[in-house]
C-alpha cells in the first residue's frame, strides 16, 4: 500500500497541470459566481449553497489509505486533470515564523468558494493578479463540490486536503485551520485551538491602575464565541477602559503563554443577529463589503436574519478592520485568561473560576449543545468535543495534557467556566431563565477588573461569583430552583457523567481525571 502523501500530491500535481485560472481578483471571482448571487439591500452578496453544514461525519484523517481512498483519490486525480479550476493562494498568520501558504483549488463553476475563502486570510504580497505563483505552498486544498459522494480527506503528511461534495465555505476555512492547529502542534509544541481573542484594558479593583488582559475564549458554535468574542462589554470608556478585538475562531497556543492570530477576517454566525446585543458583529455583516451565506433574502433585497427559512446556520464573512475595537495586530503578547463558554440549563453557574487541573478538565469535557453548523439532525442536544475543537488531529488526550503543562508553565493565566444557556431548568416542565449576552459580557469584564467576590462551590470545587458588578447573582442560587433532593440528584448526575467522559482517554493525566 502507498504512502496516502504521494496519493495526494498526485492530484495535487493534477490541480496544478489541468486548466487552471490562477490567482483572478476578487472582483473577477464574484463577477464568476454571480449567476449563485442574490444582491442583498447592502450591495454584498449572498449565496445559498446545497450542503449547509460542516460534513463532520463524512471527514476522513488518512495517515495508511485504504483501497477505497486510494481509488476515490485517483479518480479525482483524473476529474481535475480534465476540468477547469480556480486557484488563489491566501496567508495565515502575520507574525514572523508562522506565516504560512495556502493553496486552494476549486472548480470553476464554484468560484463563489474562492471568493468567499479568500477574503477570510491574508493575500500574499507583491504578486501580480493573474499569474502563476512562483512560491511553492505550505497546504493545499482541493474542492470539487459537484463531486456525487460527500467526502472529506485529510491527509496531516503532505498537509493535503480533498474536499467533496459540499458547496459550503466553512469547510474550505476549516481545512486550512486544521492542517495550521496541526502543524502547530507538531513543529512547534504548542496547541492550535478552538478559540477566539481579545484585549480588555480595564481598571483593576484593588489598585485603582489600568492593566491588560489578553483573553482566549473557548467555545462549540452557537454557544456565544464570537459573539462575546467580538463585544465591547460596555466598558468605562470616560475611565480609560477599552476592548481590542484579535481573532474570533483560531489562535496558535505558545508554552510561553502567548497567541498567535491565523486569520484577516470573521466568519460569523448571523442567526438572530440584531443591532442592540451586538452592535459590533450587526455592524459588519450589513456592511457592503460582507459576504453573506444561507442568509434570507427576501423582496427588495431585504436581508432577515432572523428568518431560519433556510437554514438555522446562516453565515457571513465580516470585514475585521471594519469592525470598532480593532487594530493591526491579531496577536495577544500575553494570555491572562481563558474561558471555557458552556451552554447548559440546570445547575451550571453563569461564572466559575477553576484551578489549572480544573481548566484541563473542562479543555477535554467541551461541554456544549450540539448546533446546525455541526449536525443539523442533532441541533440542542448535549455534547462534548474535546477543547470544544472537532478539527484535532492525533490522540485527544495529548491536547489536554499539552494544555495542563502550559498553564502550570504560565501561573498568571487565570481560567473561568461561563455557561451562556440556561438556569434552573426542569426538565419536560419549565425552562429556568436565560443568562443573557449582557449578563455574559458584563461578568467577563468583571472577572478581567478583578471585582467579582468568589465563594468555593463546596460540591465541585471552584469558585463561584457571591457578588458581581451589576449582575444580581442571587438570580442564580440553586436553592431558588431546586430542593435539596433534587439538586443532589442533578449533581451526582453530571459528575457522573463527567467522570465517564474523561474515564475514556486512558493516557491522560490522572490529576486532570481528579480534579472533577
Amino acid at each position: 500500500m502507498r504512502c496516502m502523501a504521494e496519493i495526494f500530491l498526485k492530484a495535487a500535481k493534477a490541480a496544478r497541470s489541468g486548466r487552471v485560472i490562477f490567482a483572478p481578483p476578487m472582483e473577477k471571482l464574484r463577477e464568476m459566481g454571480k449567476s449563485d448571487e442574490q444582491t442583498t439591500e447592502y450591495g454584498s452578496a449572498n449565496y445559498v449553497t446545497a450542503i449547509r453544514s460542516r460534513s463532520a461525519k463524512f471527514t476522513e484523517i488518512v495517515f495508511e489509505p485504504t483501497g477505497e481512498q486510494e481509488e476515490t483519490v485517483a479518480k479525482v486525480a483524473q476529474y481535475i486533470k480534465d476540468g477547469e479550476l480556480v486557484s488563489i493562494d491566501r496567508i495565515m498568520c502575520l507574525k514572523t515564523g508562522y506565516r504560512t501558504r495556502i493553496r486552494l483549488f476549486v472548480t470553476k463553476k464554484f468560484a463563489r468558494l474562492a471568493y468567499m475563502w479568500g477574503r477570510m486570510l491574508f493575500e500574499p504580497r507583491g504578486e501580480r493578479p493573474g499569474s502563476r505563483p512562483k512560491a511553492a505552498a505550505d497546504f493545499t486544498i482541493i474542492d470539487v463540490p459537484e463531486w456525487p459522494e460527500r467526502k472529506v480527506l485529510v491527509d496531516p503528511v503532505s498537509f493535503t486536503t480533498i474536499i467533496l461534495g459540499s458547496d459550503y465555505c466553512g469547510e474550505v476555512k476549516k481545512a486550512g485551520l486544521r492542517m495550521m492547529m496541526y502543524a502547530h502542534k507538531k513543529k512547534r509544541g504548542g496547541l492550535g485551538l478552538h478559540a477566539g481573542s481579545k484585549v480588555l484594558r480595564v481598571r483593576n479593583s484593588a489598585s485603582g491602575k489600568l492593566v491588560e488582559r489578553g483573553m482566549l475564549l473557548f467555545g462549540l458554535s452557537a454557544t456565544g464565541k464570537t459573539t462575546l468574542t467580538c463585544h465591547h462589554h460596555w466598558l468605562d470608556s470616560g475611565a480609560g477602559e477599552l476592548v481590542r478585538i484579535r481573532q474570533d475562531d483560531v489562535v496558535l497556543l505558545n508554552r510561553d503563554g502567548s497567541a498567535v492570530g491565523t486569520e484577516d477576517n470573521f466568519y460569523i454566525k448571523t442567526d438572530g443577529l440584531e443591532p442592540e446585543s451586538q452592535p459590533l458583529l450587526y455592524k459588519g455583516a450589513t456592511s457592503e463589503n460582507a459576504i453573506l451565506e444561507n442568509v434570507f433574502v427576501g423582496k427588495g433585497r431585504k436581508v432577515d436574519f432572523f428568518n431560519s427559512g433556510i437554514t438555522t446556520n446562516g453565515r457571513g464573512v465580516v470585514i475585521r478592520k471594519e469592525l470598532d475595537y480593532t487594530d493591526r495586530s491579531i496577536d495577544l503578547k500575553r494570555v491572562d485568561m481563558i474561558v471555557f463558554i458552556t451552554r447548559r440549563k440546570t445547575i451550571v453557574p453563569p461564572i466559575a473560576k477553576l484551578t489549572a487541573a480544573q481548566a484541563a478538565a473542562f479543555f477535554m469535557l467541551g461541554e456544549s449543545v450540539e448546533s446546525s453548523a455541526g449536525d443539523p439532525t442533532q441541533a440542542g442536544k448535549p455534547l462534548r468535543v474535546v477543547g470544544t475543537n472537532p478539527f484535532i488531529i492525533g490522540p485527544l488526550e495529548e491536547e489536554g495534557n499539552r494544555f495542563l503543562e502550559i498553564l502550570k508553565a504560565n501561573p498568571h493565566i487565570e481560567c473561568f467556566l461561563l455557561d451562556t444557556g440556561r438556569f434552573g431548568a426542569h426538565p419536560g416542565a419549565d425552562e429556568g431563565i436565560k443568562i443573557t449576552v449582557y449578563d455574559s459580557a458584563r461578568l467577563l469584564a468583571d472577572a478581567a477588573r478583578g471585582s467579582i467576590k468568589w465563594k468555593k462551590d463546596l460540591d465541585w470545587g471552584y469558585l463561584v461569583a457571591a457578588e458581581a458588578g451589576d449582575v444580581d447573582m442571587h438570580h442564580f442560587d440553586p436553592k431558588a430552583f431546586y430542593g435539596e433532593s433534587e439538586y443532589r440528584r442533578l449533581t451526582v448526575e453530571l459528575k457522573r457523567e463527567r467522570r465517564e467522559w474523561l474515564g475514556r482517554f486512558k493516557g491522560l493525566d490522572p490529576e486532570i481525571v481528579a480534579a472533577i
